[in-house]
């Protein structure tokens, strides 16, 4: 069965898409003007590296089987999809526009998907036990969140990861660590089921090299625990916040391995903290595993290059986890740390605009 998908964000959701453009599903990506433009003229491409293969894969929308169209947030009517994802920066959702579409998507009850790195409030809500309210503080705006009815909205892990090249057209992106999207089921079996079928579709998937038809990295899996994609959160707070410094940044690989024990202590507390929430330690990923795929995080993290650049808001996971775990009677000081350190970096940036 083909379906309607709408994705809120079109730079990391183009990779998402263009895994679900084989199974012959529309997909609609909601995003700025000019990547719209492009999107409708040319499609857009994404650039696989494949194991043993000297040069990467370069899927263009429009060769696919499935077909894309882009455009702003005006005139989108949730209702008529089946699926939505959320691949925009957790700061972007209180955007004019943005917010008034993502309210239309919580009271269409359509089942949402978001791939932030940063799960949304009503997510966390399914976590028996976790006072959701008392995690506000770490979001933009929290109120954007609340007409989501939780069992209506899951979290899919940005394992992969993937940049847009500064040289190339805004239509292209380039994936650096191929790894798979893990996605929690929803509350309700009718809807996981359509996660189901996006595996399927994705896992058959082959590409037509002059080699012959082989097999794509960047898989779908669909897990029946909805602690699977906080895994990430340990390699958010070792090496994506880490690259934070107070006069600039570092790259991913730098933060994990100039300190290998520091790195360790902090990744293994924040896994035992989700293992304190409810989460089997094989829902987790071991410091082992992240560690050596770190070698390859060969530039700073977004949310470094974000502060770099001024932005006087970034998703602050380090935050929630701080939160989470001032619940549990918990704290780690290099976390403590780390979001001091964003604190006064976000407050610098936020002054030097109102100065401006």
């Amino acid at each position: 069965m083909a379906y309607k998908i709408l994705i809120l964000g079109a730079s990391y959701g183009s990779l998402l898409a263009s895994k679900l453009l084989f199974g012959g599903h529309s997909i609609h990506l909601v995003c700025l003007p000019q990547e719209a433009d492009l999107i409708n003229s040319e499609g857009f491409r994404v650039r696989l590296p494949i194991r043993g293969r000297s040069t990467p894969v370069e899927l263009d929308s429009r060769e696919l089987a499935g077909k894309v169209t882009a455009g702003g947030t005006n005139g989108v009517n949730p209702s008529d999809y089946d699926l939505i994802g959320l691949a925009m920066q957790e700061p972007q959702y209180r955007s004019p526009g943005v917010r008034e579409l993502l309210d239309a998507v919580a009271k269409s009850r359509v089942p949402c998907m978001s791939i932030m790195n940063m799960p949304p409030l009503p997510y966390l809500k399914r976590i028996a036990g976790l006072d959701a309210n008392a995690l506000k503080p770490a979001y933009t705006d929290a109120s954007v969140w609340d007409s989501f009815d939780p069992p209506k909205i899951t979290l899919c892990s940005p394992d992969p990861q993937a940049i847009r090249p500064p040289d190339e057209k805004v239509n292209v992106l380039m994936v650096t660590l191929p790894t798979n999207f893990k996605v929690a089921r929803f509350g309700d079996d009718r809807d996981t089921a359509i996660l189901h079928a996006l595996e399927k579709d994705v896992d058959g998937a082959r590409y037509n090299a002059p080699e012959g038809k082989i097999e794509l990295p960047v898989k779908l899996r669909v897990h029946n625990s909805i602690f699977v994609p906080l895994a990430k959160w340990a390699m958010l707070l070792t090496g994506n916040y880490r690259c934070i410094t107070p006069d600039g940044m570092r790259t991913a690989q730098e933060a994990v391995h100039s300190d290998p024990a520091t790195s360790a202590s902090v990744y293994n507390f924040v896994n035992d903290l989700c293992v304190k929430l409810g989460a089997a330690p094989d829902d987790l990923v071991p410091f082992e595993k992240y560690a050596a795929a770190a070698q390859s995080l060969t530039r700073p993290a977004s949310a470094a290059r974000a502060l770099n650049n001024g932005a006087p808001n970034i998703e602050r996971a380090d935050k929630l986890v701080q939160l989470i775990a001032k619940q549990k009677g918990l704290h780690h000081p290099v976390i403590d740390k780390i979001v001091a350190l964003v604190d006064a970096r976000l407050d610098a940036n936020r002054k030097k605009a109102a100065a401006a």
